[in-house]
């Protein structure tokens, strides 16, 4: 019996089917959730999103954030920022990285500072989630 998973970004929906478990970077760590598992939610942290299912390998989603509802037989994940891992452009994380370290070191106001930080994290989960994978070059999918 699998269990229904949706992936939520701002800008679209980057997954929707029935899985045999998920993975997500809960706030208080990693969290692996099978179907009939107690309801909960939580907030969600920088990390990989794992989705397992049988037969297939399995599938990652770099999480910036938000949170995730579970249910029984659902599991809605609500992400500040996603992206698939076969979509992310190395290039454009090792630039983004590279701005956002000097935009760091020039010092900034408290808002454009905590900007700053999202923007590194992201970029470098983006980098070790795609070097894990492979390395893709393909530019990011709008």
């Amino acid at each position: 019996m699998p269990i229904h998973l949706e992936v939520v970004a701002p800008d679209r929906i980057l997954y929707k089917d029935d899985v045999d478990m998920v993975i997500v970077p809960g706030a208080e760590g990693e969290m692996g959730i099978l179907p009939r598992h107690a309801a909960l939610m939580s907030g969600l942290n920088f990390g990989a999103l794992v989705i397992k299912k049988a037969n297939e390998p399995d599938r990652h989603i770099a999480i910036g954030g938000g949170f995730v509802e579970v249910r029984p037989d659902r599991v809605t994940v609500l992400a500040d920022s996603a992206d698939r891992v076969e979509e992310i452009d190395i290039a454009q994380a090792e630039e983004a990285r590279r701005r956002a370290q000097e935009a760091l070191a020039r010092g900034l106001e408290p808002v454009d500072e905590e900007r700053a930080l999202a923007a590194l994290k992201r970029a470098k989960l983006q980098l070790k989630l795609a070097e894990r994978r492979g390395g893709s070059r393909r530019p990011v999918s709008p």
